[in-house]
């Protein structure tokens, strides 16, 4: 992949990151930058899968096109395939032609029926807790030659910074999240607690105790007793302040 082209694709695979706001939807870009790369690369209609897997269990995410996904699905109903292989060595696996390769023969018919004539698994590097890999399909033989393997990998290259960083995005944003939402319902059980040392003349650890007693004998969260506690004042409590022990 010559310079300029690598550059091209940082850029737009980089794009995807600030321009989306959820990883799935990055997932869904990365497969159309991959086929439409591929495409131009090869001359031919390519259609492109993202399978990941997490705690040994694997799954397809995001395609290209319908028929990637379906494809792709093929693979995982089956437990065999190049994008599986890819997946466990580690580095491209290619099916270069599934009317003569004999590795996976029950892939090879269902493929073949499905129109498509060839496929390359590329793996991608997403750090410690997952792994993937990108899925090619191309309905002729002959497509992924040495030197598109080599383009190919060089985007799963790109491709899977890209994927890291939009985990580590989505990551913060959901631990943010929810930070957000423990301190909500803290303040909600500090406000509660509020009320019942008012009524009580007790301190708050002796209205917590008496709020954890209400949320165990009525088998309720905590916090929604605490919630029908605030409500029956008619009283939102700001959720911008806390009230400390």
């Amino acid at each position: 992949m010559d310079s300029p082209e690598h550059a091209e694709h940082i850029i737009s695979l980089h794009g995807l990151v600030t321009g989306n706001d959820d990883i799935q939807s990055v997932l869904n870009g990365v497969t159309r930058f991959a086929a439409d790369a591929m495409s131009k690369a090869t001359g031919e209609t390519i259609d492109c899968a993202v399978t990941l897997r997490r705690r040994k269990r694997t799954a397809t995410v995001a395609g290209s096109s319908e028929k990637a996904v379906m494809l792709d699905h093929i693979e995982q109903s089956l437990g065999q395939g190049p994008c599986l292989e890819a997946l466990d060595v580690g580095h491209p696996v290619l099916l270069a032609d599934v009317a003569t390769d004999t590795g996976w023969p029950e892939y090879s018919r269902a493929l073949a029926a499905e129109g498509c004539r060839s496929a390359l698994g590329v793996p991608m590097d997403l750090g410690e807790t997952s792994e993937a890999v990108l899925n090619f399909f191309a309905p002729a033989t002959g497509v992924f030659t040495s030197e598109i393997i080599d383009e190919a990998s060089d985007f799963a290259h790109v491709a899977g910074s890209t994927l890291r960083l939009a985990i580590r995005i989505e990551t913060v944003e959901q631990l943010n999240a929810d930070l957000k939402t423990a301190m909500a319902t803290r303040t909600v059980i500090d406000a509660a607690c509020g009320v019942i040392m008012a009524q009580n003349r007790c301190t708050h650890d002796q209205a917590f105790e008496l709020l954890a007693k209400a949320s165990s004998h009525r088998n309720q969260k905590l916090h929604d007793v605490a919630a029908a506690i605030i409500a029956r004042l008619g009283v939102t409590p700001d959720t911008s302040l806390r009230f400390d022990d």
